[in-house]
């Protein structure tokens, strides 16, 4: 009988604690999912959200100083 109680007692503490650390990971995850809701990253270039025209906004952009025809113009929505 003693070793039953034992078993009995360890297979419940193992029990105890792995439902102790899957809910503490939920309220890992959750508080996580709720502090990054509805935020996300853009590479837009830095100052152009007063530009006139996006033709303004593109001008001063340095990784398209280079892009070849200037008379020839793409945009990317």
């Amino acid at each position: 009988m003693p070793s039953t109680q034992t078993d009995i007692a360890i297979i419940a503490g193992v029990i105890i604690t792995v439902a102790l650390v899957l809910i503490c990971l939920l309220i890992v995850v959750l508080r996580y999912m709720y502090r990054h809701r509805g935020t996300y990253h853009t590479n837009e270039a830095k100052g152009t959200e007063f530009a006139e025209s996006a033709d303004v906004a593109l001008q001063d952009d340095p990784s398209l100083q280079d892009a070849g025809d200037s008379s020839r113009k793409e945009y990317f929505i």
